[in-house]
C-alpha cells in the first residue's frame, strides 16, 4: 500500500515511507518511530491507519540505519546517538511535507508516536504549535529534563501507557499530565493495567504484547484523530 518518498528536513534530504488510502485522500498523520528505527513493523502501522483513512508518513529518522528486535543494544545506541536536533528538523519537514500534499484534507497534521517516538510525538507538539492538530504518544513521554518548552503545545494530547514500565513510569507520567492540565493544556495519559511497556507492538520482541490493550487504544487513537483532524 505504501511507497518510499523524499523530502527535505533542514536542507537535508530525507526518506519516509507514505501510506495513502485507496480513495487517494484522507487527513494527514505522521508517524514516529521506536528504537528500532522505521521497521516494517511501523511501515504496517502507517498501512492500517490508511486502511482507517488517513495519509500515514513516517519519517526515518536513522537515516538508514535499523536495528532488529534481537538487537536490543544497538537500539539504544541508535536511539541515545539520535542527533535531537537533526530529528527535529527531519520531523518538521515530514509534517510540511504532509500539509503541501494535495491527498491530505488537514492543514493541522497529526502525530502518533511509539516508545522514543512518543516521547517525540509530544516535543514536536509543543515545537510546532498550531501545526499540529492531535498528538497520540503511546509508552513514551518527555520526562524531567527532556521536557520541552509546552507554552506553545496547542493540539489535545490523548496518550496510552503501561502499568509496568521502567522506560517511562506511570508515576512520572502521571504528573506530567497533572502539570500540563494545570498548565490550561488538553492532555489525557491513560495508563492500561496489567500493560508492559510496547504493548502494542505485534512483534512482541520485549514479551509485553497485549492484543486487549492493542485493540482498545487503536479504537481510541482511530476515533480520536478523526474528530479532532476532521
Amino acid at each position: 500500500m505504501g511507497e518510499t518518498v523524499t523530502f527535505t528536513g533542514n536542507g537535508e534530504q530525507v526518506e519516509g515511507y507514505l501510506a495513502v488510502p485507496d480513495n487517494g485522500t484522507g487527513y494527514g498523520v505522521m508517524v514516529i518511530q521506536e528504537w528500532w528505527g522505521l521497521v516494517p513493523q511501523i511501515k504496517r502501522t502507517c498501512d492500517r491507519l490508511a486502511a482507517e483513512g488517513f495519509v500515514a508518513l513516517a519519517p526515518d529518522l536513522y537515516r538508514g540505519d535499523i536495528a532488529e528486535h534481537t538487537e536490543m543494544d544497538k537500539a539504544g545506541q541508535l536511539m541515545s546517538t539520535l542527533p535531537p536536533d537533526r530529528a527535529a528538523a527531519d520531523m518538521e519537514g515530514a509534517v510540511d511535507y504532509l500539509r503541501a500534499l494535495a491527498s491530505v484534507q488537514n492543514d493541522r497534521i497529526g502525530v502518533i508516536g511509539y516508545c522514543m517516538g512518543g516521547m517525540l510525538s509530544m516535543i514536536i507538539g509543543a515545537k510546532l504549535g498550531n501545526k499540529i492538530g492531535a498528538v497520540v504518544p503511546h509508552y513514551g513521554a518527555p520526562l524531567g529534563d527532556n521536557e520541552p518548552d509546552w507554552s506553545n503545545l496547542t493540539a489535545p494530547v490523548r496518550g496510552h501507557f503501561a502499568e509496568n514500565d521502567d522506560f517511562f513510569p506511570p508515576q512520572a507520567v502521571k504528573q506530567l499530565e497533572s502539570k500540563l492540565r494545570d498548565m490550561g493544556k488538553d492532555v489525557h495519559l491513560d495508563v492500561y493495567p496489567g500493560t508492559g511497556h510496547a504493548f502494542c507492538n505485534e512483534e512482541n520482541a520485549l514479551g509485553t504484547h497485549n492484543e486487549q490493550a492493542t485493540a482498545q487504544s487503536w479504537r481510541s487513537t482511530i476515533g480520536f484523530l478523526k474528530n479532532e483532524l476532521s
